[in-house]
């Protein structure tokens, strides 16, 4: 649906506004300046046994300038539009840039890098708000009665919810850049609490996230799925501490993909914290290891037309085969390490952009999940991870987990107050089965997988 009059009134508003006040700081000496504008609309219901709990509508807007004198920078950011409110904003930005320290590496990218991506990328569906507030409240009270209604254990639940939200970018800066996108983004999930006859209580959840209403799981099935996933848990036992093949659900699998993240980050990288430093060109993962990082997927989660930065986002192959072939960089941390950014910028109004992922996944295999668990004699199938366990410099692993026990192939009883222990280094070299089932539930996707090689600790 093309836009109304009086939205792309505001849409141009915005753009004149960022290019006004880059214009304005340049004018005032400034030898580089960028400016970003956000504006968004939030709704969030919490039902509970049937009661609406919470319900959350709001709106904000803000904007924040960054700018340069030489090689110094300041940055401040303001939710008043008044001219007031910019006047003091961008006065007080030129103050402080005089002031801070010299950094060599900072300043905006070249003119000739920036850019956008052409076309509908599919980020934004006005259909996420077209729901009537008591439509909104149904699709939460829906997903809970779903998994209330799945089995008599499912005694309690801690809600069904709701959310949805709509997103407006602008940004500019000195070299004449003015890029502008929406996004928009609907979810519902449910929380049922099972317990036994003796009285032993589980939860666990599950959810439903889109750009669309009309790629939104039903209500229905997003309950049923939740309550399947916690009656599993029922009657879990501690596991004996062993090395067995373990496998990764999808939900968990992004975690380890997070930790490559982490490690191929430039700010990481840099500063000589990540045990990936000066690896670039070397096997860090078994041959069947592919990552990618794609910020062009249309309707991506991590899709965008620029970055931070206002590069126009790629894809950047991270890991091939096995072989670390890319950091992921912005502007700044390309400049220390004497490569080039990979437009990979995030950013919120004020400060140095940081880094931030596209659609960043893992390669699928061609198994699915269950011929992968069939080829397993002993091992354990982990659902859910607990607190933060790795070290990214040595590459130490220990998380606290919970689960399911493999035998002969089969998910046979639930596990829990396990540990799951080993190295990063190794971890990636023994990830030795892909499934086939990847599906972007956010920015981070994995399909699931099985490592070899870890202590399961358990009695």
């Amino acid at each position: 649906m093309p836009p109304t009059e009086l939205e792309t009134r505001v849409e141009t508003n915005l753009k004149e506004l960022a290019s006004d006040l880059v214009a304005r700081a340049t004018r005032a000496g400034a030898t580089a300046a960028e400016c970003v504008v956000r504006e968004g609309d939030e709704f969030s219901t919490l039902v509970r046994l049937g009661q609406v709990e919470t319900l959350k509508e709001s709106g904000s807007k803000s904007i924040g300038i960054r700018v340069f004198f030489g090689q110094r920078a300041a940055s401040t950011y303001s939710s008043d539009f008044s001219k007031e409110g910019l006047d003091r904003m961008l006065k007080s930005a030129l103050e402080l840039a005089k002031i801070t320290s010299e950094d060599p590496f900072g300043g905006i990218p070249e003119a000739d890098q920036l850019g956008q991506l052409t076309g509908d990328l599919a980020l934004y569906h006005e259909d996420v708000y077209s729901l009537p507030g008591p439509d909104r409240i149904d699709y939460a009270r829906r997903a809970e009665k779903a998994a209330l209604d799945f089995d008599p254990r499912i005694k309690n639940s801690d809600g069904g919810s709701f959310d949805a939200a709509t997103g407006h970018k602008v940004l500019a800066n000195s070299h004449g850049f003015v890029g502008e996108y929406k996004r928009s983004y609907c979810s519902v999930a449910a929380v049922p609490i099972a317990q036994t006859e003796a009285g032993a209580m589980q939860r666990d959840y599950w959810y439903s996230v889109a750009r669309t209403l009309k790629k939104l799981d039903a209500p229905e099935q997003v309950g049923k799925i939740a309550a399947q996933r916690t009656l599993r848990r029922l009657g879990a036992r501690k596991a004996k501490t062993a090395k067995v093949p373990i496998v990764f659900d999808p939900m968990v699998a992004t975690s380890i993909l997070e930790h490559i993240f982490e490690g191929i980050n430039g700010d990481s990288v840099y500063r000589g914290a990540s045990f990936l430093a000066g690896k670039l060109g070397e096997k860090i993962a078994g041959p069947n290891v592919t990552v990618i990082d794609d910020g062009t997927m249309p309707g991506g989660f991590g899709t965008s037309p620029f970055d931070g930065e206002g590069i126009p986002t790629r894809r950047t192959v991270v890991i091939e085969n096995g072989v670390l072939k890319s950091y992921l960089l912005n502007t700044y941390t390309a400049k220390k390490l004497g490569l080039q950014t990979t437009a990979n910028a995030a950013r919120g109004l004020a400060g140095t952009p940081g880094i931030g992922p596209g659609n960043y996944f893992l390669q699928p295999g061609a198994k699915s999940p269950k011929e992968l668990i069939g080829e397993i004699k002993e091992g354990l199938y982990v659902t859910e991870f607990l607190g933060s366990g790795a070290n990214l410099v040595t590459g130490d692993y220990s998380r606290g987990a919970s689960g399911l026990w493999i035998s002969n192939g089969e998910l046979t009883y639930p596990v829990e107050e396990i540990t799951v222990a080993g190295n990063l280094k190794e971890m990636f070299f023994n990830i030795n089965e892909i499934a086939s089932d990847l599906e972007f539930r956010g920015s981070v996707a994995a399909p699931t997988f099985r490592i070899d090689g870890l202590t399961v600790g358990g009695e």
